[in-house]
């Protein structure tokens, strides 16, 4: 098949996989809105003008021609006027009039017999429940995404079978052409060591794991030690004499450690000149929740820092200077990630697949993270409107006051339409950027 093609199918599969996770954040609202009897008008997958629709019960089921997001219609959403219980306009002020086209909105599909049925007239525990169901749907399908990438493909561990052996020993960031006087041969190629040979034994212990080896080597610099291999069904006996070299020092992450300074860190260890193949490894069920929890730390560090990281977007993006590969990007940069990863023939297919799974797991965790920034139109927005109304009802009892009743949330829309906004424009940033300066994920 061809790259090409690949690389569709991958763009393919993550898309469908974005409406699916937008769809079922959707359904994590609706299923306890209609449990705590709440009518629901509309369950929508996208914006704008409606394609195609379908009403079964009270609810209208459909899609729309936009699909950058979806959203449920539950009656009452805002409380009337407090005063005289309508939702006609007490004044004529531009933030007044956006507060009441609110509530007009939020009831005007109120019929007889919905008095108990509307959204703010829930406990505040309830609409908690309700509007944490959607980033709490999308945290479900990141852990059983995450399950399947470790338990059902695996992760790429090193095996004890050699992919490739230097020829050369070389300095960090030196060049020697292998063909030259100036090539000093590794260890590896010195011992007649060959791609695909399995290293069965070092210094007469038994090799198994790849990482034990690689200990050994380091620790056996300037020693002769014996190693045998198994090379196309025979077994080949020989010594090699591993080399005192500055090789990098690896992290607990997996990349080159640096210093206080951000400089990367080097040690002098023994060095043989080999790789390892790889191998996907089927992980335990106990490696899902530490991989899920790095995975929302990380992602939660980036929303932490979301001005700044954005700034660097911005930056890049009009400048000289590389993307972040662990910055922000848009769904058209997910997009080109998947299509690059699907077209990747070198890799085997089953590894391709795992890291398209591993990414809509990270979509998917990023999706819910994102929802519960405190913020209106945010799903966040809305508990903490929840939260601010259980307390300034616990504050009015506690004093003997009179229940305030629920705290209108579209007084807040004025700031829901500020973000709104600059949600819009940072989403225009980094489509922008994902096309001009993509992030460079495989050097």
């Amino acid at each position: 098949m061809s790259p090409v093609i690949l690389f569709i199918l991958g763009v393919a599969f993550v898309a469908v996989g974005i409406a699916a996770s937008i769809a079922l954040h959707e359904v994590g609202h609706l299923l306890p809105a209609k449990l705590f009897k709440v009518r629901v008008t509309k369950y929508m997958i996208g914006f704008g003008p409606t394609l195609w629709s379908r009403k079964k019960g009270e609810t209208e089921y459909g899609f729309k021609a936009l699909p950058l997001g979806g959203f449920v219609s539950m009656i009452g959403m805002y409380p009337p006027n407090k005063d005289d219980g309508s939702v006609r306009p007490s004044s004529t002020g531009m933030f007044q009039t956006l507060a009441t086209e609110a509530r007009s909105m939020a009831h005007e599909e109120v019929q007889p017999g919905d008095e108990d049925r509307l959204f703010y007239r829930l406990p505040v525990w309830k609409k908690i429940v309700v509007m944490l169901g959607g980033p709490a749907m999308n945290m479900l399908l990141g852990l059983v995404l995450t399950a399947v990438m470790l338990m059902g493909f695996g992760l790429a561990e090193p095996t004890t079978t050699v992919a490739d052996v230097s020829k050369c020993q070389v300095k960090a960031g030196e060049t020697v052409d292998p063909d030259s006087a100036a090539c000093k041969l590794t260890p590896a190629a010195a011992a007649g060591l060959k791609p695909n040979d399995v290293i069965t034994s070092f210094d007469g212990k038994a090799v198994t794991d790849w990482a034990e080896l690689t200990g050994w080597i380091r620790a056996s610099a300037g020693r002769e030690v014996r190693i045998t291999v198994e090379r196309d069904g025979a077994t080949v006996n020989t010594t090699v004499t591993p080399v005192l070299s500055s090789r990098p020092v690896v992290g607990a992450d997996g990349r080159q450690a640096k210093d206080d300074q951000g400089k990367p860190m080097y040690q002098d260890v023994g060095f043989l000149g080999i790789g390892a193949q790889t191998a996907l490894v089927a992980q335990p069920a106990s490696s899902v929740l530490p991989m899920a929890g790095e995975n929302i730390r990380q992602i939660a560090g980036v929303i932490l820092n979301l001005p700044a990281r954005v700034a660097g977007v911005a930056q890049a993006a009009f400048s000289e200077e590389p993307r972040d590969p662990n910055g922000p990007i848009s769904v058209v940069g997910v997009g080109r990630v998947a299509g690059e990863v699907a077209a990747m023939e070198e890799v085997p297919v089953q590894s391709r697949l795992a890291a398209l799974v591993g990414l809509l797991a990270g979509l998917n965790f990023a999706l819910a993270v994102f929802n519960l920034v405190p913020l209106l139109p945010l799903d966040g927005g809305h508990v903490a409107g929840a939260l601010y109304e259980g307390a300034r009802r616990r504050v009015a009892k506690l004093f003997g006051k009179p229940d305030p009743g629920a705290f209108d949330i579209a007084k807040l829309l004025p700031v829901t339409y500020v973000v709104a906004v600059l949600l819009m424009g940072m989403g225009a940033l980094l489509i922008y950027a994902d096309i001009v300066k993509p992030v460079n994920l495989f050097g």
